[in-house]
């Protein structure tokens, strides 16, 4: 409880600092990543500057529940709804269209886009009181190997971030991205990553 209590008292600083465009460091239930408000195009587009990315690869995005999902994409198939409450290991889902509102240059050219909801309190809290989602990409340069834990994030990415999340600093714990998925014409699962 006394945790969850800290985190709390740099939700604040950090929704100010999504509300006003800026870009920040956080822990997810996957790896440390640069988080921005989805909805806000010249924020994404900062953290594409930063990270030195590709127009043409799209971001992930994060929401808070199934509910906030629905707001965002116009069809979850049951199958996709029945396995985000059932799956172990953190996953991104592609939907074949965004609604309007998810700032473009988070997306892919055809529309589609990548969504997972965190299994991470801080994140969902984060995005809970923001209340729209965030992009959250690794925190690294494009082409650079993917930070594991805090330490091993480039002085590139920590310096060229407007906030540091404190939460989790000091875990160690070795992290992966998340299972990426996508569901066929015929609705059956195809694994992008796993």
């Amino acid at each position: 409880m006394q945790l969850r209590m800290m985190h709390y008292t740099e939700l604040d600083s950090a929704v100010k600092t999504l509300q006003e465009g800026g870009m920040l460091l956080i822990p997810t239930d996957t790896i440390w990543g640069i988080a921005c408000d989805a909805c806000d195009a010249q924020a994404v587009q900062r953290v594409r500057d930063l990270k030195k990315r590709d127009i043409s690869k799209p971001f992930i995005l994060l929401v808070d529940s199934v509910e906030m999902l629905k707001k965002y994409v116009y069809h979850v198939h049951p199958r996709i709804e029945t396995l985000l409450h059932y799956h172990h290991r953190p996953l991104t889902v592609i939907y074949d269209k965004a609604k309007k509102s998810i700032a473009r240059n988070a997306i892919a050219a055809d529309g589609s886009v990548g969504i997972r909801i965190p299994a991470d309190d801080y994140c969902r809290d984060l995005i809970r009181q923001l209340g729209r989602p965030i992009i959250a990409t690794s925190a690294n340069v494009s082409n650079e190997p993917f930070p594991s834990h805090f330490q091993t994030i480039s002085p590139t990415i920590l310096e060229g971030v407007d906030y540091v999340a404190n939460h989790r600093r000091d875990d160690t714990t070795e992290r992966e991205p998340s299972v990426v998925v996508k569901l066929s014409d015929k609705a059956e699962l195809i694994f992008l990553r796993e």
